[in-house]
């Protein structure tokens, strides 16, 4: 630590340098990052650590490597198990919402069932109008398409 000279203020108003023998201490950072990154691996680092891996012969030769690495066994065993399907490039988790289909489906639903409702509400007022056309003794053209079915 160097020791530098401080300016402060004094009584008065004026400023004037404190003795050489005070330290200046920095505030620590108090940032903090928003939110932790998954950690992502590209198909070239999966297949090297394969090889490595399945190349191993020595006991705990395996272990030094997750280690070294900072892997998890259950990596390898994923790795293993996408390589075998043929999956190991292919994204696996994506976010809920994201595929644009998902959403399409969503409103056409949404939509569906707003126009069941109002099919429905149409339906009632056109049976309402025929049974009081017939109680009145209107003549009505659906009326006697209906009758004719």
């Amino acid at each position: 630590m160097s020791q530098t000279p401080v300016m402060t203020t004094g009584a008065n108003g004026q400023a004037r340098t404190a003795p050489s023998a005070a330290v200046v201490v920095e505030a620590p950072d108090a940032e903090v990052l928003a939110r932790a990154r998954r950690q992502t691996f590209s198909v070239a680092y999966k297949l090297r650590i394969l090889t490595e891996a399945d190349q191993s012969s020595q006991p705990g030769q395996i272990g030094s490597l997750l280690r070294r690495e900072g892997l998890y066994s259950s990596h390898l065993t994923n790795w293993r198990r996408q390589r075998e399907r043929g999956e190991l490039g292919r994204k696996q988790r994506t976010q809920p919402g994201a595929d644009p289909m998902v959403k399409e489906v969503a409103q056409l639903r949404q939509e569906n069932a707003r126009l069941q409702a109002r099919l429905e509400r149409a339906e009632t007022i056109i049976e309402v109008q025929k049974k009081l056309s017939v109680l009145l003794g209107l003549p009505c053209e659906a009326v006697s398409k209906a009758d004719s079915r």
